[in-house]
């Protein structure tokens, strides 16, 4: 009986909160924790982040974070402004801040906080390059990934609490093997796959946002291609990975950029 009821209420839970529609992805997505309680507390660790790591400001490097910055959130305004998506931002907050660290990263907090690294501008080489990375991490703040991943994290919990208590009768063996065998689906067939989708997505509307803002497309296989070059390929199979292959990411991308300069032809902008 406890069974039947815990499969009810988590097949209750996704289907009442999957409903909502993303409007860059037209997908339904994930939302068991609301936006409204996962801002604020992304502004609050970004803020903490940023006391404890050093900030580069007034620099040509930090004034470029922020111009380009600016550029990608003004093309995500006409993109959602042109399909009837005023409202779909009044609750973000931008800021773009160049911290001073060797990792080759950046990313993108929930609500539009941005961190880009200095160790990645090497990479980036110029403004498209920069432009390729940003357009990609505010497309996973603009898609709700966070919001999706602390879904599927709660989901994936409960089916842990759900096997536990499908077990609890058996042997301890037992117990430990099912938990085991659900931590590898779990894990390899579900998160994993998960998460490498939002990096594509994130890929996807991150080229087209790029090219509205008038950065060229085509330079997202520049930078993606330096990257694989600079990462000397010592990185996990794709199916451990929470990333696509590098491979598979420029192939992907070289099929988005037509779709990407389509995009842009609707605001005026031209590429050859």
């Amino acid at each position: 009986m406890k069974k039947r009821v815990l499969f009810i209420v988590l097949t209750t839970l996704f289907l009442v909160f999957s409903c909502a529609k993303n409007p860059f992805t037209g997908k339904s997505t994930m939302a068991l924790v609301d936006n409204s309680q996962i801002f604020p507390s992304a502004f609050q660790q970004y803020n903490q982040f940023l006391t404890e790591n050093k900030v580069i400001a007034g620099t040509t490097d930090a004034k470029r974070v922020e111009n380009v910055g600016m550029k990608i959130k003004a093309a995500a305004e006409k993109w959602l402004n042109a399909n009837g998506y005023t409202e779909y931002l009044k609750d973000y907050k931008w800021e773009y801040k160049l911290v001073d660290s060797k990792d080759v990263n950046a990313w993108c907090m929930p609500g539009g906080k941005i961190v880009v690294y200095t160790g990645i501008l090497p990479i980036t080489k110029d403004d498209a390059g920069l432009a390729t990375v940003m357009g990609h991490e505010v497309s996973h703040a603009l898609a709700n990934h966070g919001q999706q991943r602390m879904s599927a994290g709660i989901l994936q919990q409960a089916g842990a609490a759900g096997v536990a208590l499908a077990t609890g009768s058996k042997s301890e063996e037992t117990q430990q093997i099912a938990m085991l065998a659900y931590s590898g689906v779990s894990q390899y067939g579900g998160m994993l796959p998960f998460s490498r989708n939002h990096e594509s997505e994130a890929d996807m509307i991150g080229l087209k946002l790029m090219a509205i803002a008038g950065y060229n497309p085509e330079e997202a296989i520049n930078f993606w291609s330096r990257m694989s070059a600079a990462s000397g390929g010592n990185k996990p199979p794709e199916f451990m990975s929470t990333h696509p292959s590098d491979e598979t990411r420029i192939a992907n991308l070289r099929r988005m950029i037509p779709e990407a300069k389509a995009e842009a032809l609707k605001f005026g902008v031209v590429f050859k």
